[in-house]
This record gives structure tokens, sequence and C-alpha cells, in this order.
């Protein structure tokens, strides 16, 4: 079996793919460190809002690949943001010639109505909400890959999301973990009622993260394998190619659009996979079969790493780690789901870049 298809076999044949898609910094570069900031992206015409660089083509490479390979691929988004922005949001998808097949605003001006100042910027609830009930309307047999940022509480909500589907967090756990994140009470109820219809198979088979505020990957390792921080697009889409949801061209696609478009260059892209095996994200076969891939593309520069240095690289990252090392890792609880209080303990200490309660998204 090829080493880029090393996962392709654990998925039923042809199941169907869902991408559920966060908006704000995960697709498109959104500014919401004031105010002033805040209002002016909410009346940003289409043609003004910036897409994060890659993203639009690994969206139109995933739904690429699904087809060459006849298997539906379906597109979803869920924003934060309020349903007042939707038409600029539409004109702009329709813009980039991204096809998708549903979005999701949350409905602020109702909190407004009911006093609930917190709730305008509490979306872990409004989120889990949303999952479920998509998954619902989805395919039984369907697999998922969740797209979001560092920039809010994506890697939490995503994971909560992962492990009720997959019936390794029931209510007795998940409701103390709501109650702690402050999610309220009607929200909490929603999510109970529909997490007991949606429970089955687990289903999801990545999240990616999109670093937009650079934070430290150390951070998610508590999320476990199935979170996969990325720093551009270009890792996240070769990635997706080992997990056999893009092919080489695909991956290559999302390359040469950095390069072309972004102003990357072939030994930034060479570095960025270098980072992957670092981290173990891609075993050093993986990137030594896809990298020679990607430079017989023109992709990357020919030359580049042997497989040697590969696992060079990856073995002294391993030192490092281990001599950085101050507690051990985190073992996953009875049933196999995470350990959310030690997630919340990290998210919620002094210093840290991510929020359990997040921003607009």
């Amino acid at each position: 079996m090829s080493p880029l298809r090393t996962r392709s076999a654990e998925r039923p044949a042809l199941a169907p793919v869902v991408c559920r898609w966060d908006l704000d910094k995960t697709y498109l570069r959104s500014d919401f460190d004031s105010f002033r900031q805040l209002l002016r992206t909410a009346f940003e015409r289409a043609e003004d809002k910036v897409d994060v660089p890659g993203v639009a083509e690994l969206i139109k490479a995933i739904k690429k690949a699904a087809a060459r390979h006849g298997r539906p691929a379906l597109v979803y988004f869920i924003s934060a943001s309020p349903p007042q922005i939707g038409k600029a949001i539409r004109d702009k998808l329709a813009l980039d010639g991204i096809a998708y097949d549903g979005i999701v605003f949350k409905d602020q001006l109702a909190h407004l109505k009911r006093g609930k100042l917190r709730n305008l910027r509490e979306h872990v609830g409004f989120k889990l909400v949303e999952l479920l009930r998509g998954r619902l309307d989805a395919p039984a047999e369907a697999r998922e890959l969740l797209f979001g940022d560092d920039w809010e509480s994506d890697s939490l909500i995503y994971s909560l999301y992962a492990d009720v589907l997959a019936r390794r967090l029931d209510v007795d756990r998940l409701l103390p973990i709501l109650r702690r994140i402050g999610v309220d009470a009607r929200l909490v109820d929603q999510v109970v009622a529909l997490a007991g219809k949606a429970a089955g198979p687990d289903a999801v088979d990545r999240i990616f993260i999109n670093l937009e505020r650079r934070t430290p990957t150390a951070t998610f390792r508590l999320f476990g394998p199935r979170v996969v921080p990325t720093f551009n697009y270009f890792q996240t889409a070769v990635a997706l190619g080992v997990d056999g949801h893009l092919d080489v061209e695909d991956v290559a696609a999302v390359g040469r659009t950095l390069v072309e478009r972004s102003g990357y260059t072939a030994r930034r892209l060479e570095n960025s996979l270098g980072d992957l095996v670092r981290r173990g994200v891609v075993s050093v076969a993986a990137a030594a079969g896809m990298g020679a891939a990607l430079r017989a593309a023109g992709v990357l520069s020919a030359g580049a790493p042997a497989r040697s240095r590969w696992r060079r690289m990856r073995d002294a990252f391993r030192r490092l780690r281990r001599r950085k090392k101050t507690r051990p890792a985190p073992v996953p609880l009875a049933g196999g789901a995470l350990d959310y209080e030690a997630i919340l303990d990290r998210l919620r200490s002094p210093g840290r870049e991510a929020s359990a309660e997040g921003r607009p998204a």
C-alpha cells in the first residue's frame, strides 16, 4: 500500500465526506482586536474581504478529489458572526468560486433582545448545537473533516463534538464541562437533546486548526493526534493527502497557488513539509513519497531532503521535546475521551493564547 494512503482502508469505500468550516480566521482574514475593527468588518463588501492564502484552492481540491473518486463531498460553514453580514459572505464565496452546501450564522440580535450579553462572545454552545444538527442531516455513513483556527475555541468545540458522536463522552460527563465553560442553560439543554440523537459511530477523521495567531503547537498536545495545527494550508493539504482525501496533484495545486499568489517559495513549502515530519504529523516514509511527487510536479525544488535527512530532523526534534518535557503526556480517560478538565485548566491558565469562551467566528 502506498504510504500516501495509509489511512484510506480504515474508512468505508466511497463514504461521503463532510467538511465543516469556521469562517473568520479560518477562511477569511478578519480583525477583531478592537470594536472599531469589528464594525469595519461588519460593513465590508464582498470584494473587500480577504481569504486566508490557499484556503479557497484547498476547498476546491477536496471537491475535485472526491469527484475524481466518485465520492460525495459536502461543504458547510458555521459562523458566530451575525446573519446581517450573510450577503457579503455569500457574495465573497461566490467571487472565490466556492460551492458549498450550507452556511449558518449566529443570531446575535436575539441575545441582545433577551439581555444575554455574555452569549455574544460565548460560542461553544452555539457551535455544538449547529454541529449536532448538521450531523443529524448528514448521511449516516459520512466521514467528517473539521476546520477551525486558534483565535477561539475551535479545537475544544470540535473535540467535544467528535467525542459525543463516538459515544466517548456521555451526558454525565458532558454536562459539567459545558457548565464550567459557561454555556447558556438553554443551549445546554439543546446540546444534551441533540447529542442523544446524533451519537453513533466515530465519524470525525481529523480536526485542522489554522494557526492564525501562531499559537505554539505544544498547546494542542492535550487534544491528541486527531487535532492537527497547521501554519498554512499547504500543510493541511499534505496531511489530507497522507490521509487519502487528496491526490498528489491536489496537494500540488494548493502549493502552487501559495507560490503564485501569496509570495511563498519552494523552500518555504519544503520547510512546511519538514515541520510536519518533526511534529510527527507525517511519517518519514510518507514525507519522502509526497516530497518526491511534489518535486516531480515542480512545486518543491529539486535536490530537496532525502529520507535520511527527514529521519534526522524528526529524531532531533523528539530529543529536544524530551529535554523540554516537564510532565508526562496526558492519558485518555476511561472510554477513550480526552481529559477535558486538564484541557480547560490549560486554556484558562494565565498567558495562554486560547480561550474557552472564544471570539467572533
